[in-house]
């Protein structure tokens, strides 16, 4: 908490070197590499009834909430949004926690803010969420820059160590806690993330087979608004293909599908995939999804 004392607005960088950002429609929160705009300026209000909760208001006046939006159906993440309710309530509360010099906003009933990484359309965006992989542990943990100092310092505040202060229109002097340069994402997805961007082209030689799906909802249908995604893939079996895909979307538990060409519906796939590094479409069916693994033998 001592980080907020004498902050009058902050940056908060994620461990995608991301800073969390207020969009332009004034409702939705996302990551973005651009830290010197004002959308990623927050300003720190304290509850007055607590000593160890804050708010955050973006650029436009409206508070970062919890929200009781699904991100995604069948996923656990709710969506963090800017809002301006008529009655400040828990949902903008955060309680700031200390972890190894960066910080986690937890939530009134115990989720933390939570920068996601990984594929659309979970990259860049905002959830709150409690992390069940080790991979996505990281996912949970913020640097906080303090941007604009309080006038009036109280007495908890002249006690607290010194921070370094941003300049305002100046990234230079950049945070409280040392750089981290944590990922949780996979070295081969980490390439195809460095343009924000997936591979388009068939891997060459030994690179493996190209591996296309959609992610369906919790009642196993697919949003044909997204496009297939893609990775990667070196093995033959479909217990690494599953590994693979949960590492790659923070999940555990998911059925991997794919159609059936004489009636379209989905059967999960068993043992080993097709010969020869052939490219596959597969459909990925959360773990929560009420088509689960036992409903998914009998879709044939």
């Amino acid at each position: 908490m001592e980080l907020f004392q004498r902050a009058k607005a902050v940056r908060l960088k994620s461990s995608h070197e991301k800073y969390l950002t207020a969009e332009e429609d004034e409702e939705s929160v996302t990551q973005d590499r651009d830290g010197s705009s004002r959308q990623a300026k927050w300003t720190v209000e304290f509850v007055h009834h607590s000593e160890n909760i804050i708010r955050l208001k973006s650029c436009y006046g409206k508070y970062l909430t919890a929200s009781n939006q699904p991100f995604l159906l069948g996923m656990t993440g709710r969506k963090v949004l800017q809002t301006l309710p008529k009655r400040l309530d828990s949902s903008v509360e955060w309680e700031p926690v200390r972890d190894n010099g960066a910080v986690k906003l937890k939530t009134r009933y115990g989720q933390f803010l939570r920068a996601n990484g990984g594929l659309p359309p979970w990259r860049n965006s905002v959830t709150h969420d409690i992390p069940q992989r080790s991979a996505t542990q990281d996912w949970i943990l913020w640097e906080v820059h303090v941007v604009e100092i309080l006038e009036a310092q109280s007495p908890a505040a002249k006690s607290a160590p010194p921070l370094v202060v941003e300049k305002e229109d100046s990234l230079a002097s950049v945070s409280s806690s040392p750089a981290r340069s944590h990922s949780s994402l996979s070295a081969g997805f980490s390439r195809q993330e460095s343009n924000d961007s997936f591979v388009s082209s068939p891997p060459k030689g030994g690179d493996g087979r190209l591996i296309y799906f959609h992610i369906a909802d919790e009642y196993g249908q697919i949003d044909e608004g997204f496009e297939e995604l893609c990775v990667t893939f070196k093995g033959s079996g479909v217990d690494e293909l599953t590994r693979r895909l949960e590492e790659e979307l923070g999940l555990d538990g998911i059925t991997v599908c794919a159609r059936s060409p004489l009636n379209g519906k989905l059967y999960p796939l068993r043992l080993h995939l097709p010969p020869n590094n052939a490219t596959m479409h597969v459909v990925v069916i959360p773990p929560s999804s009420q088509v689960g693994q036992e409903e998914t033998r009998m879709l044939v």
